[in-house]
């Protein structure tokens, strides 16, 4: 007799933090169509985005999903993304992650986002890594003296 075992359901993060499918699509609608309206970032945005929004917000959904719980749905590059854009600069992000702390703070328990707001910073900071290394923006290595 052949016995099958379950599959284990994964669990990442978000899970002890409350974090769930439906608050990430809150989240994300909620937090875009912020930006959507941003003097800053909405140019940007809108220009990159285009005008069928459904795709991007579906692909953000499956992005926070798979970060924080671990779900594995989203395809994709963001620092490819990110890095193809020749305007973008630190204060971009610095907008982006302060929008992004007040959306969350509105639309989430303190738990979940905490969480979000952490994750969005440590991502915002490998991203900017990414895009200096790529732009040749970084200082050079100093070696060290023995």
């Amino acid at each position: 007799m052949i016995t099958v075992s379950p599959v284990p359901s994964r669990h990442g993060p978000g899970v002890p933090a409350g974090v769930t499918e439906p608050m990430i699509h809150d989240l994300v609608h909620g937090f875009y169509a912020t930006i959507r309206a941003d003097p800053i970032l909405g140019p940007i945005f809108n220009r990159e985005v285009g005008d069928d929004w459904h795709p991007h917000l579906a692909k953000l959904c499956d992005f926070w999903s798979s970060v924080l719980l671990m779900t594995g749905r989203f395809k994709g590059s963001p620092m490819a993304a990110h890095a193809a854009l020749p305007d973008i600069t630190p204060a971009h992000f610095t907008r982006w992650l302060n929008l992004f702390r007040q959306s969350a703070e509105k639309l989430c328990p303190p738990d979940a986002a905490a969480l979000f707001v952490a994750k969005s910073e440590m991502i915002a900071q490998s991203l900017q890594l990414g895009i200096a290394a790529r732009r040749g923006d970084l200082p050079p290595l100093r070696a060290s003296h023995s």
